[in-house]
């Protein structure tokens, strides 16, 4: 089977469905999207061993994976984003009951999806959209909702198209309690009721929601983002100095090398927070860098200055490989190094920058936005 995958993977093999001509993600592939989708998720996402699990899932079962570029959808196409939604450390997935989530949104609008799309960037959350799409023998569009990943639901790039979150359905990890949410005042609110419910359903739970049209599908979300996410990974795979690599790719910035001097976890109210102290190591030997998340990291401090802050990716990751630690699985003298990124032009939009400081100051952080790459000079 190892032969099987190998010998096709070399040809790029191309289906049709319709008029779309859809590419075929092998075993490879999938694990290069873990763990590029994970270098974006700011140190959220749901963590990169959850993402493998459902990998190994696929392959194990002979479960095909489809991909459709965002200009191939037929201008019928009705496409469903997919997530799960809650506090980080209470990821939990059932590939089942995840399928289900999507079928009762489907049953209620009326009409079967073309295909799926993942709300963010993520080690966990990208790849639960897949495997949904894969279970329902639908592509996944090379796409997402965010270019990284986010804290809360409305916090994506449909919200500044004004794109309707709702008619959305809600389920816990195993689709024993299902909700079909008809429609809410506005996306903020949409938020508030996934994650009421997910908080109570044990800080996690399934969503499928915002269906949007093929012209939405081209103009709105980040645009090949699982294409791009896939090369990153195939870099922290196949180069000698991954680091290096990823931040000329990504246009990002190394902000710190250091060890945790302290870590400090709370979930609550379908969130996993996170404070963490790192002292200096290396070229960084003496300073002092602090970062805070709210299941993503969202700002950052060096020696008690600015030195990164939401809508731009601050993602942990290890200093050996480059792969993404996520922030709920730091522990005290790990040693980390930690990468800036720019956000997708988008989120630094005036629309997309208020949205990011509502989040921010309720989350207790009031500082100004200003680009990483200028603060990193």
């Amino acid at each position: 089977m190892a032969k099987f995958f190998k010998v096709f993977h070399i040809i790029n093999v191309i289906s049709v469905r319709g008029d779309a001509h859809l590419k075929t993600l092998f075993r490879q592939d999938l694990i290069d999207l873990v763990d590029g989708a994970a270098i974006f998720s700011a140190g959220g996402g749901g963590s990169p061993e959850e993402g493998y699990k459902i990998v190994e899932g696929l392959s194990s079962q002979g479960i095909p994976v489809k991909m459709v570029d965002p200009s191939e959808l037929p201008e019928d196409a009705r496409v469903v984003n997919f997530a799960c939604v809650g506090a980080t450390t209470s990821v939990g997935y059932d590939p089942e009951a995840a399928v289900k989530t999507l079928r009762v949104l489907e049953e209620y609008v009326g009409f079967r999806a073309f295909a799926t799309i993942p709300v963010e960037l993520g080690g966990f959350n990208t790849l639960a959209a897949v495997d949904v799409a894969a279970r329902c023998d639908l592509p996944i569009v090379d796409a997402d909702g965010a270019g990284r990943s986010v804290p809360e639901v409305h916090l994506k790039v449909y919200t500044i198209d004004d794109i309707p979150l709702a008619p959305m359905c809600v389920a816990d990890v195993h689709a024993k309690n299902i909700v079909i949410v008809k429609a809410t005042s506005d996306a903020k609110a949409a938020e508030r009721i996934a994650r009421i419910l997910a908080a109570e359903w044990g800080h996690s739970a399934y969503t499928a929601r915002r269906i949007l049209t093929a012209e939405q599908v081209r103009t709105s979300p980040i645009q090949r983002s699982l294409s791009k996410a896939m090369r990153i990974g195939k870099i922290l795979r196949e180069t000698d100095n991954p680091l290096e690599h990823v931040l000329k790719e990504t246009g990002g910035f190394k902000l710190f090398e250091g060890v945790v001097a302290s870590v400090q976890k709370e979930t609550k109210e379908g969130f996993t927070f996170v404070n963490v102290i790192m002292k200096g190591a290396d070229g960084f030997a003496g300073e002092v860098f602090e970062f805070k998340a709210k299941n993503e990291v969202l700002i950052a401090y060096k020696n008690g200055k600015l030195s990164a802050i939401a809508p731009d990716i601050i993602t942990p990751v290890d200093p050996a490989t480059c792969k993404c630690v996520t922030a709920e699985k730091i522990v005290k003298g790990e040693k980390l190094t930690i990468l800036g990124l720019p956000a997708p032009d988008k989120w630094r939009t005036k629309k997309g920058l208020e949205l990011w400081k509502d989040v921010l100051q309720r989350s207790g952080i009031y500082e100004t936005y200003v680009p990483i790459e200028k603060l990193a000079l």
